[in-house]
């Protein structure tokens, strides 16, 4: 008889409750890119407009969705389960069309498709499919919902190309005992505030520290801000180097290796300032602090030519962010052309003068890089290095390249062992030494993922940087896995030895294709450029300079952020502590301080709490924020603030000791 009450108990139970298709929701609350990057959401039909079909399987219900897409839901406390099947689309969308000069990379019209879902459920990420790929079975859902308020079903591009992923939840439905789910706009977090880098008065920025080889042209350009006209000075000046009073412009040659500390002076009509800068002389001293300033791809891609790279300088210099010390102008992928009998690379139609575009943006108190790759062809099928470094370092030279980004590309196939450190080291060894006997410097910025540990041999080989991560994208997914992923690499960073995460996203972007805006919200962009300073990464901008907008030009310039990345001590931060999406990153500076960074990684706002026991720090201790340059007053034994989703608060910690 018990069992019995038991079974109508459990039947009145299920006829208690409601599927409700996911369909039938308001789907015009869900969020997604613009096209052609992204379509609205289908109601029983992929975002395409044809039938929900997965490795050949059609489905009569659920919702199509593109990677990008948002989609929050009120529960209202009445629901019991949402289920689905989650998979990428057979269907493809358009592929946007190319910029003048530009193809549509071959992995990008051959892209297999890929896309993550998660499931949110009241702030707590309850479900993540990881990485799937169109042909991959479904995956099923089945997420248990009761007593919860809201969902939130986030689809991803798995931080990989945000294109031609369109992924459906095929049969999606919520159970509910009482009630009605309501698909709701997401609320947007309002742009974060803050502080203006713009002082009518002068004042010195860039690097403390600073170096180059003996005997090789020396230059560098006091970055100062200010109304002018300025004037600059330069007292204890090492034997070999003048200043420019007009331009602020240090050059000459070293004679004797050593460091000198040189007092830097500027001055207006609006005051004076000061500040000491010391200079290295030696061995190839380069990069003893971080690269910045831009490369061309993540905007131009093969669209790039001389004119966008002379825009690139003059912007760099109409924005002031010359001023606050980016000073590369790198040249990516298709500048090059075929070889001369000599076997010397030529630049392609779109160049043809590299000494003139290397002439031009140095007049403007900048340097230039440029790109090749030690296999037989570039990543573009272009004319790469390959048994022609020697010859090709002695080109840059004499054209007065910078900075050289050397791709792995086509050597990759000739790595049999990938686990062979020696394999992996050969490339970047023969060009290290090419660039090591040349009567000029120029920084080795080594590009080839993260492969066999790089960042353990990078130096070895002559590199001052070395990426490891692929291909940045500007998604969420992409930024903060690149950003975060550095956790542990810290032991590895020292001045003239970056790991590199990739250039920034931020700014109108398009890799050549279709530019847009940056995908990345402003709370977004300010924990990218928060998180890549802390992380002495290099920053370089990877987009079209002159349509910055003035939040980002503010981002950007922001010294107080600048001089964590900056920093003279050149420590990469590490994770502190971490409480589920809420970490506290920290690193030590060079003034006895400490930079903090309190990142939100999950989608409600949150406060995050910085204990000093985390930080090797105890009692009584100031903190200024940064982003806000302003001081907040004296803590004991802890700091807590309130964090936005995707959000960081960055601070400083401590008293200076100079």
């Amino acid at each position: 008889m018990r069992l019995f009450s038991a079974v109508l108990l459990s039947a009145a139970y299920a006829l208690a409750q409601t599927s409700i298709p996911l369909e039938q929701l308001d789907l015009s609350k869900v969020t997604s890119l613009a096209p052609p990057m992204g379509y609205p959401a289908g109601a029983g039909h992929a975002v395409s407009g044809t039938p929900l079909t997965i490795k050949g399987k059609v489905y009569e219900h659920g919702v199509g969705l593109h990677s990008g897409s948002k989609l929050l839901i009120d529960l209202h406390g009445g629901a019991v389960h949402f289920t689905a099947f989650a998979g990428l689309d057979d269907a493809r969308t358009a592929i946007p069309p190319p910029l003048p000069g530009a193809d549509i990379p071959n992995g990008l019209k051959n892209h297999p498709g890929l896309a993550t879902v998660e499931v949110w459920v009241d702030g707590n990420r309850v479900y993540d499919s990881g990485v799937m790929r169109r042909g991959m079975p479904t995956k099923q859902i089945d997420v248990d919902l009761t007593g919860k308020k809201k969902m939130l079903l986030v689809v991803t591009d798995g931080g990989r190309w945000p294109y031609n992923n369109p992924l459906d939840l095929a049969d999606a439905s919520i159970s509910m005992k009482s009630g009605t789910p309501a698909a709701i706009a997401i609320p947007v977090d309002p742009r974060p505030t803050i502080a203006s880098s713009h002082s009518a008065k002068p004042e010195i920025h860039g690097p403390r520290i600073y170096g180059e080889s003996t005997g090789r042209p020396f230059f560098y350009a006091i970055p100062a801000t200010g109304e002018g006209p300025l004037t600059f000075f330069a007292k204890n000046l090492p034997t070999g180097l003048q200043v420019d009073g007009k331009t602020g412009a240090i050059t000459g040659a070293l004679t004797a290796a050593g460091k000198t500390t040189v007092q830097l002076e500027v001055s207006s009509p609006s005051g004076r300032a000061t500040r000491d800068l010391t200079i290295v002389a030696g061995d190839r001293p380069l990069a003893l602090t971080p690269p910045l300033g831009w490369n061309s791809w993540n905007v131009w891609a093969r669209a790039v030519d001389a004119e966008k790279v002379r825009q690139a300088a003059d912007w760099m210099v109409k924005t002031g962010l010359a001023s606050h010390g980016y000073q590369y102008i790198n040249i990516d992928d298709a500048w090059m052309g075929e070889r001369n009998a000599a076997g010397e690379i030529q630049p392609n139609e779109k160049f043809r003068d590299m000494k003139a575009l290397a002439d031009y943006v140095h007049a403007r108190g900048l340097k230039i890089g440029l790109y090749s790759s030690p296999g037989p062809t570039t990543c573009q099928n272009l004319p790469g290095s390959f048994e022609h470094e020697r010859q090709d370092a002695e080109s840059y030279a004499k054209w007065g390249y910078d900075y050289l980004k050397y791709d792995l590309c086509s050597y990759g196939r000739k790595i049999s062992d990938a686990q062979s450190i020696e394999q992996n080291e050969k490339p970047y060894r023969i060009m290290g030494d090419a660039l090591r006997a040349l009567p000029r410097d120029i920084v080795f910025s080594l590009c080839q993922y993260g492969r066999a540990g790089v960042s353990e041999w990078g130096p070895q080989v002559g590199g001052e940087l070395w990426r490891t991560t692929g291909d940045i994208r500007d998604s969420w997914e992409s930024m903060s896995s690149q950003g975060f992923g550095q956790n542990g690499l810290e032991k590895w960073a020292h001045p003239g030895a970056w790991n590199d995460p990739d250039m920034l996203v931020i700014g109108v972007l398009g890799w050549g294709v279709e530019p847009h805006p940056t995908r990345l919200t402003p709370n977004e962009q300010l924990t990218h450029i928060a998180l890549w300073s802390m992380l002495s990464s290099p920053l370089l901008l990877g987009c079209d300079i002159s349509k910055l907008d003035q939040f980002q030009i503010d981002l950007l310039s922001n010294d107080e952020v600048i001089d964590v990345n900056q920093d003279a001590l050149g420590r990469q931060a590490a994770r502190r502590s971490q409480d589920g999406e809420l970490e506290v990153w920290s690193k030590q500076l060079s003034d006895g301080t400490m930079a903090v960074g309190l990142f939100n990684r999950g989608v409600e706002p949150a406060k995050i709490t910085v204990k000093w026991q985390d930080l090797g720090l105890a009692g009584t201790q100031p903190v200024r924020d940064l982003w806000q340059r302003r001081d907040l007053g004296s803590f004991k034994n802890a700091f807590s603030v309130e964090v936005p989703s995707h959000g960081a608060v960055l601070v400083k910690i401590g008293k200076p000791q100079r």
